[in-house]
């Protein structure tokens, strides 16, 4: 069992040891001669069988099994029930060895699901087991499958776990049984089920019972952070916030082609091809964005648009969604503003992952203003070097109303809960303040800071304040100091309650805004969002961020920069000083192909001969796309390669101008030789001009 301390075996026990272990090698090399020679005989069956009930947990001989079970029904005169019969008997012995064998559920499933037993005696086996370990998830699991086969239902199941619970609620996987149940008919809308605010208010007196009377069990704590997620959530997609936003306008500054042309203050710059990114985020991921389900009316429309999800998985389901609008090849009238309409699901088509419906049709309108002038390359675009000193950003004091700083803050599309939500979530942080005043735990603390930051989204659906912010982030911090093991965990949270205060609102927004100035001092049209020292291990508020073109995140705690590929306009970024470990971690650039400058150094790009990001991210890069190997191939030559094809995968689809690389463990002179072959366009590589 978990916890308990090893002792030094005694000679006879280390001698009965010793002759089980050569027991049980003498039978492994027996099944896997038969295994290899696709021997099915009854002798080597009876190996199998032995070898299973002295180590159950033997995937190989459970799948011989399956394969001899299927050679032996190809023969005339086969009788089905008795082979499978003597297959269910075979894995009740394995699980009285050892009832929590993966490999000995995953067969009985198998044999039961193919049709030939009876499952009458399903329910007294895993009374017996249960019996013997009501926590035993796999027991639970099975139950669920067999429940299923029986047609048994979700109400009368509901009332066994709640017996379960009752004669103890220390038991993870009653309550977990317990969501999967309430889920399944949440899903059908099942009669007594739907709405859900009575059964909700039921349940979470319910698990009151188990919390409150030891606070220490963490079983109904998990249950419990279930019912916040059922109280807060909506289960359809709603569109949270646009880049345009609603209402507002769009300059462009250029020549009459528009090539290399610039949007106005604030609204951040186009990229060298004139191509204006309309972007959608969604509360949850989506498909079905297309012509269909998202029409744009405008003069500005020349060609068919196809929408892209923004998805580093490849998937056809993402949260944000992009289109580009291609203005480059058209003769725009200087002085002329066009608008731009979009229509939002007003025909079918747009579901989520979870099979929900996008119900809330939305409209977009903004105007671009076409004004002639000419312009000068500013930073990334092939003049000056960008430097991320202090010297060089100015304050902003204030914002103009018509600046579409927000999107988000000023979103008409989300519609507003009921006051129910907000009236119970409210009941139940009176309930945990009650309990900490009286007894301190971790748990509790974690609770109250889940509570506070789900009632501050309820309520800035009502009047956009965030009220309880201060208390959320001092509750985490004491958790980094109760807690070191999950530490990071609380940073996380710690850091994406801080960035949401941050964008919030205008107000709060303002003093992290400023401007750019080159090394002439001269201000260019660039707004900086700088959001460093600040501690940031994790990016959240993206969707607050659609408008931001230059992004200082330097002396961070990053990791990951996981969400930035939502921000289409993002042209100049700093990420100097933080704690990437791998070009995997980079991956969300892939897709922001604005991108100009970028500074990745003093960061560990190198340090750690396992890339330990691919379990933070994702997924990893490998597995997303095609590798363009002979490309490869040839920038390489003979260097060796191993450290650079990551690396590839991220510069090989860029157009960077500038790039600083200094300070990481893989930026040797190999390698820097390696980036200037990848990145064609480059014009400074550490502060250094390229020739």
């Amino acid at each position: 069992m978990h916890g308990r301390p090893r002792k030094a075996l005694k000679q006879e026990d280390e001698t009965a040891l010793s002759a089980k272990t050569e027991k049980l090698r003498s039978l492994q090399a027996q099944f896997l001669a038969n295994h290899h020679n696709r021997i099915y005989s009854k002798e080597a069956l009876d190996v199998s069988a032995k070898l299973l009930e002295v180590n159950p947990e033997c995937y190989t001989a459970w799948n011989y099994r399956k394969l001899a079970v299927q050679h032996h029904l190809t023969n005339s005169d086969s009788d089905p029930h008795s082979i499978f019969q003597g297959e269910l008997k075979l894995v009740e012995i394995a699980l009285r060895k050892n009832f929590k064998s993966y490999g000995a559920w995953h067969h009985r499933k198998w044999v039961l699901s193919k049709g030939h037993s009876s499952i009458d005696n399903e329910m007294r086996l895993l009374n017996g087991f249960q019996k013997a370990d009501p926590r035993n998830f796999h027991a639970w699991n099975y139950r669920r499958f067999v429940t299923e086969l029986m047609k048994r239902s979700d109400e009368d199941e509901l009332k066994y776990t709640e017996e379960v619970i009752g004669a103890n609620f220390s038991n993870y996987s009653a309550w977990h049984n317990r969501s999967v149940l309430l889920s399944n008919l949440l899903k059908r809308k099942a009669e007594g089920y739907f709405p859900k605010e009575k059964f909700l208010e039921e349940e979470f007196e319910h698990v009151h019972n188990a919390i409150f009377t030891d606070p220490d069990d963490q079983s109904g704590w998990f249950y419990h952070l279930w019912l916040i997620d059922q109280t807060v959530k909506t289960d359809a997609p709603l569109l949270v916030s646009s880049w345009p936003s609603h209402g507002s306008s769009i300059t462009l500054i250029g020549d009459n082609s528009l090539q290399g042309c610039h949007l106005s203050l604030l609204n951040g710059t186009l990229s060298d091809t004139a191509t204006l990114p309309v972007i959608l985020n969604f509360n949850l991921a989506v498909e079905g964005i297309n012509s269909s389900t998202v029409s744009i009316k405008s003069e500005l429309l020349e060609e068919e648009l196809v929408w892209k999800p923004l998805s580093m998985s490849n998937s056809n389901t993402a949260k944000v969604w992009v289109v580009y609008l291609n203005l480059g090849n058209m003769e725009l009238q200087s002085s002329k503003t066009y608008s731009v309409d979009i229509s939002i699901g007003h025909s079918e088509g747009i579901v989520s992952s979870n099979e929900n419906h996008y119900g809330d049709p939305s409209q977009i309108s903004f105007k671009v203003f076409v004004q002639t002038a000419s312009i000068k390359h500013s930073e990334g675009q092939g003049g000056k070097r960008t430097t991320w000193k202090n010297t060089n950003f100015h304050k902003i004091d204030h914002f103009q109303e018509s600046d579409p700083i927000l999107s988000a803050v000023q979103n008409h599309h989300i519609p507003t809960t009921s006051n129910w939500h907000a009236e119970e979530i409210g009941e139940e942080i009176t309930q945990f303040r009650d309990l900490l005043s009286e007894y301190d735990c971790k748990i509790g603390k974690l609770t109250l800071a889940r509570l506070l930051t789900a009632l501050d989204l309820l309520s800035s659906q009502h009047d956009g304040r965030i009220s309880n912010t201060e208390e959320v982030l001092q509750l985490y911090t004491d958790l980094i100091k109760l807690d070191p093991t999950h530490s990071l965990y609380y940073k996380d949270e710690h850091s994406l309650i801080s960035i949401q205060q941050i964008t919030s609102t205008r107000d709060s927004l303002l003093p992290y805004c400023h401007y750019y100035r080159d090394e002439t001092e001269t201000i260019t049209g660039y707004v900086c969002l700088r959001l460093q020292n600040l501690s940031l291990s994790r990016l959240g508020s993206i969707e607050n961020l659609l408008w931001v073109q230059m992004l200082d995140l330097s002396h961070n705690e990053l990791q990951s920069i996981e969400g930035l590929e939502a921000m289409q306009l993002l042209s100049c970024l700093n990420l100097c000083h933080n704690k990437i470990g791998s070009f995997t971690a980079l991956g969300p650039l892939r897709l922001v192909k604005s991108l100009k400058v970028l500074n990745i150094s003093h960061n560990e790009l190198g340090c750690h001969s396992v890339d330990t990001t691919r379990y933070l991210c994702p997924s990893p890069l490998s597995h997303t796309e095609e590798f363009a190997w002979d490309r490869f191939e040839i920038l390489t030559g003979n260097v060796s390669a191993t450290k650079f094809w990551e690396a590839f995968l991220i510069f090989g689809s860029l157009a960077l101008t500038e790039l600083n690389i200094i300070g990481n463990a893989v930026a040797d002179e190999n390698f820097r030789s390696f980036l200037v072959k990848v990145l064609p366009t480059l014009k400074w590589l550490d502060d250094e001009e390229l020739s």
